[in-house]
């Protein structure tokens, strides 16, 4: 079944060390995407027509690119056409960062467009400020409804890491194909066996991850 490549040499932990790179950039992606992500999306219900159009421009943008065209661009085009030295995990946490604050800002903003209107009211005529408001009134409304959400961005933002092997990161696919290619005369059903495990991998990852987010949204919800 080519499970017994598994076990040459350190060939599973290779696979932990490509996992442990695709997590890595997946967790600081989400990071940042929940940051900007709440910026941005705090940004666009201001009702500023330049804003929201400059906004709704960028989440268009990301939206239509596929990411893995937004990958090339970062890497291989920003990098010559910019002269800039920039690494491959670099390039990926700005791409993945890119996506991750467009899906975030657009939540954010449909949850803030939730509140009703006299909560923004009350706290104006108890002489809040703008930024007062939304720092202790209207944000921590919507941690709740953000939460799970974000908690679902985890998953998905680790399942399309598997992208960032097509600008030569060595994550968990990619040492894979390795693994496939050094005993593909020994072992000619490896690919069945290196797959198999990656796919376990994943999934022993990303399902606590998102039955998490069920059940927070389910027990908010109640």
């Amino acid at each position: 079944m080519g499970f017994e490549v598994l076990v040459k040499g350190n060939n599973l932990l290779r696979l932990f060390m490509g996992l442990y790179i695709a997590l890595k950039i997946s967790f600081i992606s989400v990071f940042i995407s929940i940051i900007l992500g709440v910026v941005l999306g705090t940004v666009m219900t201001l009702n500023n027509r330049i804003i929201n159009f400059i906004c709704r421009l960028y989440l268009e943008f990301i939206r239509i690119m596929p990411q893995m065209v937004l990958l090339f661009l970062c890497y291989f085009g920003a990098t010559k056409a910019l002269g800039i030295n920039l690494s491959a995990e670099t390039a990926a946490v700005i791409v993945f960062s890119l996506w991750g604050t467009a899906e975030m800002s657009d939540l954010v903003r449909g949850a803030l467009k939730a509140i009703p209107t006299a909560q923004y009211e009350s706290s104006y005529a108890l002489g809040f400020t703008v930024f007062q408001t939304y720092v202790f009134v209207i944000i921590p409304q919507i941690i709740r409804r953000m939460l799970p959400l974000s908690i679902n961005l985890i998953t998905r933002m680790i399942k399309t890491t598997s992208l960032i092997m097509m600008i030569g990161i060595v994550e968990v696919l990619k040492v894979g194909q390795q693994i496939i290619e050094a005993n593909r005369k020994s072992s000619p059903n490896a690919a069945f066996g290196v797959f198999a495990t990656i796919f376990v991998l994943y999934f022993v990852v990303c399902w606590p991850v998102s039955l998490l987010s069920k059940y927070l949204e389910k027990k908010w919800e109640s």
